[in-house]
C-alpha cells in the first residue's frame, strides 16, 4: 500500500508539474491545435486558422467578445461565482440548462481540454482557469482566445472568421461585423454573422450598444 501510495503521489506531482509547464509555455508561444481542432479535423471539417497577435485584431472585436461573453473578465480572478450560482440555481430547478463560463474559463477549455460536460472536464477546466489567470496577463489570455475559438465549422480564430465571413483581416472588421461574430460564440456552426438570421441580426444590435458601455467604463482596459 504504502508502495502504491507513493507511485499515486509521484504520479499527481508528475501531472501537475507537466500542466504548470504547458501552460507556461503557451504564455509565450501560440498554442498550434487544440483538441478540438484536431477532433473536428478527423471528423473531416478541415482546419482554417490564422494567428494574428491582439494588436492586429480590430479593437471592436475585443469590445464585443467581452460585451457578449463576460463583462467582467477584467474584473474577476478567472471565475464569476455570481454567474455560476445563477446558472446552478436555473439547473436545478430544471430551467434551460446554461453555463456561467468567464472568458479565462472558456480559454483554458478550448486551449488545453476535449469538449465533454463531465465533472472531470469541468474540474480540470477550473485548475487550468487557475493557471492561465496565475501565468498569463489578461491581455495574453485574450489574446490566445480570440486565436483559437470556433467561428463557423473547421474556422478558427478571429483572423480566418474575419476572412471566411467578411472577406477582410480581423484589423479591419467593423463594429457591426464584430458584434455579429460575438453573438454566434455559443453555436458557431448553427449561426452565422456573414448571413445573420432575425434573431442574431437583433442581439447584434444589443451587443452594439453593450460595446458603448464597455468602452465608457472601462471594462475593456485590462487588455489595452
Amino acid at each position: 500500500m504504502r508502495r502504491l501510495l507513493r507511485w499515486a503521489l509521484i504520479g499527481v506531482a508528475g501531472l501537475t508539474a507537466f500542466t504548470i509547464l504547458w501552460a507556461a509555455l503557451y504564455r509565450v508561444v501560440p498554442p498550434p491545435a487544440t483538441p478540438l481542432m484536431l477532433i473536428r479535423a478527423l471528423g473531416g471539417s478541415g482546419l482554417s486558422r490564422d494567428w494574428e497577435p491582439l494588436d492586429r485584431i480590430s479593437p471592436a472585436l475585443v469590445e464585443a467578445v467581452i460585451a457578449s461573453e463576460d463583462t467582467g473578465f477584467c474584473g474577476h480572478g478567472g471565475f464569476d461565482w455570481a454567474a455560476i450560482e445563477g446558472a446552478f440555481e436555473d439547473n436545478e430547478e430544471g430551467k434551460r440548462l446554461r453555463g456561467g463560463s468567464t472568458i479565462s474559463q472558456q480559454t483554458a477549455k478550448n486551449a488545453f481540454l476535449w469538449p465533454d460536460r463531465s465533472w472531470t472536464r469541468k474540474g480540470a477546466e477550473a485548475w487550468f482557469t487557475l493557471l492561465i489567470e496565475s501565468l498569463w496577463s489578461k491581455r495574453r489570455i485574450l489574446e490566445v482566445y480570440l486565436n483559437i475559438v470556433e467561428w463557423d465549422d473547421g474556422v478558427y480564430g478571429a483572423e480566418a472568421a474575419a476572412r471566411h465571413h467578411f472577406n477582410k483581416s480581423a484589423a479591419a472588421l467593423t463594429r457591426r461585423e464584430a458584434a455579429l461574430l460575438a453573438v454566434v460564440l455559443p453555436s458557431p456552426r448553427n449561426w452565422s454573422p456573414s448571413r445573420p438570421s432575425a434573431y442574431v441580426a437583433r442581439r447584434a444590435g444589443v451587443i452594439e450598444r453593450r460595446m458603448a458601455v464597455v468602452r465608457r467604463d472601462g471594462l475593456a482596459d485590462c487588455v489595452r
